[in-house]
């Protein structure tokens, strides 16, 4: 079995993928299975779901999409007010910082450049 063939079998399966980027597996796991089993060994069974499965799923899915406010109420009600109202505090006191830089930055070039005044060649510091 070459890498070529398993890319191949991955890409007829997205489930691998959903199954990798969830965390449950990792590529390399899934390659080696590959190399020992096969495409038809009864090990896929647990990372490939049936496709009536996946339409069941599906369709079920699509009955559950249209939200009514409650629902959309009831997401907001289960949110941690507190954690994102820190979140926005630390978000407000972070922007303002890099506004205090880039204000302070541009006074001090555009202020040094007028309030500069070179210092005459023949003088020394001590005079």
């Amino acid at each position: 079995m070459t890498k070529e063939q398993f890319k191949e079998f991955a890409r007829k399966h997205p489930e691998l993928a959903v199954k990798v980027m969830q965390g449950n597996t990792t590529w390399q796991k899934l390659y080696e299975l590959y190399d020992i089993y096969g495409e038809e060994g009864s090990v896929w069974d647990n990372y490939i779901t049936p496709i009536s499965a996946v339409n069941n799923n599906q369709t079920s899915q699509n009955q559950n999409t249209p939200t009514t406010f409650k629902e959309f109420f009831n997401t907001f009600k289960n949110m941690d007010m507190d954690s994102i109202q820190k979140g926005v505090t630390n978000l407000q006191k972070t922007i303002g910082l890099l506004q205090d830089l880039g204000i302070a930055s541009l006074g001090k070039v555009t202020g040094n450049t007028e309030k500069y005044q070179p210092r005459p060649i023949y003088k020394r510091f001590e005079d």
